[in-house]
């Protein structure tokens, strides 16, 4: 399902960030609550009458240059990314932000002064498992010259690659920036970049009343020789501080995401609509992911042969499990094979020593993956078909008289794929144990 194996975390106790807010110039306070699991981040205009708030999720982003605005009726707050950014890259999910102004405070322009604040308050872990959706396949959002693709990773984890490139004539020169995003590498490298604009744009942004409390000590301003009145953290401060955008407007999406996502030339827009489309996939994950209404359960919360038939497409001599004794949709199941003299397979594995052959106890416990998915997995819509068996063990013989007890856990069923732990026992010994991945295809292909 869609969880990761890291639980949700809060901040230990309430803290305080002021500033300037750069676009509008207002004096700006922002405190931090811990939340309860599964509350997400909130923002409260406090200065507003009756304290309305807005959830920091894609669905409540609207239009705003050169910055990612939240807005739900009169609850609107501005420049969210770097806040959104240093929560995200600390791992806090769930967070009541109470703020006097429209706009979040800029600081020196980039994460750093709110990541000092949270981890001065202390982070903590929650009793709920946090939401993350792992790529399966590649979403792609092209804008002009700008290109910001996702794509799967190999690991269940996040990393990021920005190139940046304003052209030969810019005086920001062409520069790259890889992570893989964690709290500690987040904390050096990623959280103190800041910032920037072109002078021009500095000065046209000026001259229409925006910016002017902001100084080249609280943003990059890039004139024909470099920078104006400060110095750079980085060689490749400018592609960081992209990065750290796109780790702010990611977050938008309300659940970790696993996968390597590259971008070249992108900003706010482009990450909001990949987000976008990556709501549309959660939505129709959930959608697909779902326990079927009819399980062919017993009153006594089992299942026997003739349910299990109705569910796996296996029969004779090949239908490898007897009754399922108890199943948890999306978690776990256990079932049982009775191994009878009669099997045909005795018959020549082998006369003189009957002995049940290893690869059909794995077939067994695939099938028993199988039923698993299919309480979880409508089987009239999918079917999961066997992909891989990995780190297998067999550690006893199983003959005439055994009965093989089943133990199957999911660590991950989704639309399209599913992976299974299972271990095969007689008595008390382990008969074998294996990691089990299957590929879930539409039902009406798999005749």
């Amino acid at each position: 399902m869609l969880t990761s194996r890291r639980l949700q975390r809060t901040l230990a106790r309430t803290t305080e960030v002021r500033g300037i807010g750069f676009f509008r110039g207002d004096d700006v306070a922002m405190r931090f609550h811990p939340a309860e699991p599964n509350s997400g981040i909130v923002f409260v205009r406090s200065d507003l009458e009756g304290g309305p708030s807005v959830p920091a999720t894609v669905q409540h982003v609207v239009p705003s240059q050169r910055r990612t605005t939240v807005e739900d009726g009169p609850a609107r707050v501005e420049m969210i990314e770097h806040v959104m950014a240093a929560l995200a890259g600390l791992r806090i999910d769930n967070c009541r932000i109470e703020i006097d102004a429209q706009e979040c405070p800029g600081c020196d322009g980039s994460s750093r002064a709110f990541v000092e604040a949270f981890d001065e308050a202390g982070i903590v872990d929650q009793d709920q498992p946090r939401p993350a959706f792992a790529l399966e396949r590649s979403f792609t959002v092209r804008e002009g010259d700008a290109l910001l693709a996702a794509h799967p990773g190999t690991t269940e984890s996040l990393t990021l690659s920005y190139h940046l490139d304003y052209g030969a004539d810019s005086a920001i020169g062409s520069q790259s920036y890889l992570i893989d995003l964690a709290p500690a590498p987040f904390r050096s490298e990623l959280a103190p970049s800041r910032t920037f604009v072109l002078e021009a744009e500095a000065q046209a942004l000026r001259a229409a009343g925006i910016g002017r409390r902001a100084t080249a000590a609280d943003v990059l301003i890039f004139g024909p020789e470099g920078v104006v009145g400060n110095s750079l953290r980085y060689r490749d401060e400018c592609a960081r501080h992209k990065v750290l955008d796109m780790v702010g407007d990611l977050a938008l999406l309300g659940m970790d995401l696993h996968g390597f996502v590259v971008a070249h030339r992108s900003g706010h827009h482009t990450n909001a609509a990949l987000v976008r489309r990556l709501v549309q996939a959660v939505e129709k994950e959930k959608e697909l992911v779902a326990r079927p209404p009819t399980l062919p359960l017993r009153d006594d919360g089992t299942i026997d042969i003739q349910g299990i038939s109705a569910i796996l497409p296996h029969r004779f001599p090949f239908l490898l499990i007897d009754r399922v004794l108890e199943v948890n949709a999306g978690r776990s199941l256990t079932a049982i094979k009775n191994v009878s003299a009669n099997e045909p397979f005795f018959q020549g594995h082998w006369p003189d020593r009957p002995i049940m052959p290893g690869v059909l106890i794995i077939e067994a416990m695939a099938q028993a993956g199988g039923v698993l998915v299919a309480a979880t997995v409508d089987p009239g819509s999918r079917i999961a078909l066997l992909a891989s068996v990995d780190q297998v063990k067999l550690r006893r013989p199983v003959v005439p008289g055994d009965q093989l007890r089943i133990e199957v856990v999911a660590e991950r069923i989704k639309s399209t794929s599913a992976s299974v732990t299972a271990v095969a026992r007689v008595d008390d010994a382990v008969a074998a144990a294996a990691k089990i991945r299957f590929v879930l295809v539409e039902a009406r292909l798999s005749a």
